[in-house]
Parts: C-alpha cells; sequence; structure tokens
C-alpha cells in the first residue's frame, strides 16, 4: 500500500532543508534589494549595477557542481554545515572591514555564492528521504526555501536605511546562525545515500543528453526567478522613481508569488505530469515577459505582470524537479548541483543582460525580450523530447507521472 506524503519521508530532515535553504537564499540576493542603496553610495553605472547583483548568482552557480560532488560523496549535511560557516565568516569578515569600492562588492558577491550552492545540498538531503510518487511535493516544499528572497527583499532595504548598507551583513548573521543550529539538530542523510563515486563518473552524467535537457529547462524557469529577484528594486527605482524600501517591498510581493507556488508546481507535476506542466510555463513565461519588454506605463500593471511572470516561473522550478529524482535519482546530487549551475548561469545572464541593457540602448526591454525567446527554444525543447521520454524510462516509473 503506497504511504501518504506526510507518513512517508522524515519530516524533520525536510524542516531544516527548508530553513537552511530559506536563510540561505536570503542573503544569496541580498545584494539586489540593497543595489540603489550601495550604487548611490559608490556611483555605480547600470552595467556595474547589474554585474554587482549577478555576480553571486554566478558564483552559486558554480559552486552547485562542487556542493553536488560532494553531497554525493560526504552527504548531504555535513556540505550544508561546510558551506554554512563559511557563508557566515565571510559576512562576519565583510561587516568587520567594511566594504567600500565596486570591486569590494564583487569580492563578497562571489563569498555570497555559497549560500547560492544551498540548493545542490537542500534539495538532495530531502529528496532521498521521499518515494518517486511524492518527489514533486518534496521537492516543491524543500526549495521553497527560495522564499528567502522574500526577506531580503522586505528588510534589507530598511536595515540599510537605519544602519547603513554594511551593517545589514552583520545582522544577516543572526538569522543564519540560529537556523544552524536548528540545523545541526534536525537534519539526518537518508540511509538510501549512494555509494561515493570517484570524481571521473560524474562526466559519466553529461554524457546523457536528458541531462542537458533538464539544464536548459531549469536555465529558464530559475534563471528567469533568480535574475528577476535580484533586478527588480533597480527596475521598479529606475522606471518608477520608487525609494529603495518601497520598491524592496514590490520586489517581495513578486518574489514571494514565485517562492509560494513552487511546491504547488511540484504537485501539480505530480498529478498531470512535469512535462504538461512545463509546456504551459514557458508558453505563458514567453507572453509575459514580452509583454513586460514594452515597459508597462502604470506601476500596479506592472506589479501585476511580475507576480504573474514569477508564478508562472515558480511553477516551473517545482515541476523540473518533480522530473530531475525521477530520471536521475542514483545521481541525483550531482545532477542537482548541474541543474543547478545551469539555473544560476540563467540568473546571471538576465540580471547582467538587463542591466548593459539599459547602458547601451537607454532601456532594458532588449533583456526581457531575448529571455522570452530562451522560454520558447525550452518549449521547442521539451517537445522535441516528450515523446521520448514518455516511452522510456517514464513508462518504467510505477505510480508517477511525467
Amino acid at each position: 500500500m503506497t504511504k501518504s506524503f506526510w507518513q512517508s519521508g522524515h519530516r524533520p530532515t525536510l524542516l531544516a532543508a527548508f530553513l537552511y535553504f530559506d536563510v540561505s537564499f536570503m542573503v544569496w540576493v541580498m545584494l539586489g534589494p540593497l543595489a540603489p542603496i550601495i550604487s548611490g553610495e559608490l556611483g555605480l553605472d547600470p552595467a556595474q549595477k547589474g554585474l554587482m547583483v549577478a555576480v553571486p548568482t554566478l558564483a552559486g552557480a558554480v559552486l552547485r557542481i562542487v556542493n553536488g560532488l560532494l553531497v554525493d560523496s560526504i552527504g548531504p549535511k555535513k556540505t550544508g554545515t561546510l558551506n554554512q560557516l563559511i557563508v557566515i565568516v565571510g559576512l562576519l569578515i565583510g561587516w568587520w572591514f567594511g566594504i567600500d569600492s565596486f570591486a569590494g562588492t564583487l569580492v563578497l558577491g562571489v563569498l555570497l555564492g555559497f549560500a547560492g550552492a544551498s540548493f545542490a545540498v537542500a534539495l538532495p538531503l530531502a529528496s532521498r528521504w521521499y518515494p518517486p510518487e511524492h518527489q514533486g511535493k518534496a521537492m516543491g516544499l524543500a526549495g521553497m526555501g527560495n522564499s528567502g528572497t522574500v526577506l531580503a527583499a522586505l528588510f534589507a532595504p530598511g536595515l540599510a536605511k537605519l544602519f547603513g548598507w554594511n551593517a545589514v551583513l552583520g545582522l544577516a548573521v543572526i538569522p543564519l546562525a540560529a537556523i544552524f543550529v536548528v540545523y545541526l539538530v534536525l537534519a539526518k542523510d537518508s540511509p538510501d545515500q549512494p555509494a561515493p563515486k570517484p570524481l571521473a563518473a560524474y562526466g559519466e552524467v553529461l554524457k546523457d543528453k536528458d541531462a542537458w535537457w533538464f539544464m536548459l529547462f531549469y536555465g529558464v524557469t530559475f534563471g528567469g526567478f533568480v535574475g528577476l529577484s535580484n533586478s527588480l528594486s533597480i527596475w521598479f527605482t529606475d522606471n518608477f522613481g520608487l525609494s529603495p524600501v518601497i520598491a524592496g517591498y514590490c520586489t517581495a510581493a513578486c518574489v514571494f508569488t514565485g517562492s509560494l507556488v513552487r511546491p504547488f508546481g511540484g504537485a501539480l507535476a505530480d498529478r498531470f505530469g512535469g512535462i504538461r506542466t512545463l509546456t504551459v510555463v514557458y508558453i505563458v513565461a514567453a507572453i509575459v515577459l514580452a509583454v513586460i519588454s514594452t515597459h508597462p506605463a502604470t506601476l500596479p500593471l506592472a506589479l501585476a505582470l511580475f507576480v504573474v511572470v514569477m508564478g508562472t516561473l515558480g511553477i516551473g522550478n517545482g515541476a523540473v524537479f518533480q522530473l530531475v529524482p525521477q530520471r536521475f535519482r542514483n545521481e541525483i546530487g550531482v545532477m542537482t548541483g548541474l541543474v543547478g549551475f545551469a539555473g544560476g548561469v540563467g540568473g546571471f545572464y538576465l540580471a547582467s543582460s538587463l542591466g548593459f541593457a539599459q547602458k547601451l540602448t537607454g532601456s532594458s526591454s532588449a533583456g526581457f525580450l531575448i529571455f522570452a525567446g530562451l522560454s520558447l527554444v525550452a518549449l521547442a525543447g521539451l517537445t522535441a523530447v516528450k515523446g521520448r521520454w514518455r516511452t522510456t524510462w517514464g513508462a518504467a516509473l510505477q505510480g508517477a507521472r511525467i
């Protein structure tokens, strides 16, 4: 008899994975809400602002591969412990010595990348406790930790206004340290850990073309989500003259939607199949991004469009990770790292391209349009592979739909 979701798995670990992911995401995207304040103090141009908020995304992308390797070698819990210690120490150093240059923000961005790499820890930590028919819900709930981006957007600008943006680095250590203790107490590696593999064995995964498809699909859904999370505060201040605090509130509304619906994306994929869910996601995302590229005339309309596209991309994130563990269960650690890397690269591209487009043309329209085109590329790829997936590895699954 199939157990219900709450009867299977390990709930304390699921909670620990969510909380660890949540506070890690909070600090990973922290430079986005702070960007209007930092750029004012340091005199950054649009391209520099875009690059500053994009560097943590790229660093996190690269480090997700490293974490994927470590997760399959030493286990998720130890990997997460190592990453969190690096982030806490890095933030304390940045707060103590202060950061007063563009180069300094880039170095900080690299350190924050270790927080972004938490993705490759939290998802395998939770996933390995759950059977195939509940993968979408487990990965969705753990992945809902990307709601930490909401905390950054809500509180970072206000705290920076009161204490200065450098002080925010030190203040962020408080929730990080508290959740770190909870993580150490509650998190437990699944007994279903794969045997450690030599480094060369991970190259074998990239020989499978399905791995590349998943990287493309997540590069669009998560890349769009995190790229917009990092860029919206800048976009709202540049286009509507909002204060950093109000721009942060608008960003939080958009990001909250994308984070909230991620588990629903996993549940929808469990119910209707990840392929069907992603098909709708890419169509809607392409249309809404194209409309956004026309620069909506009013703030309420712009806010509504961003809420829709962030919600759509959030559903897509959950749907992709309903499929990945079905196809690569024994390699879920390295696949989470690789797919997360692609998502980070997508986010780096979107955030940096919006800044460069603004500097070169005076408008961010080109950045949104190109990403809308990438959504259509992902749709075409999904259409090309769905028949093969359903008749090969999808047909061999019991109790799960793709």
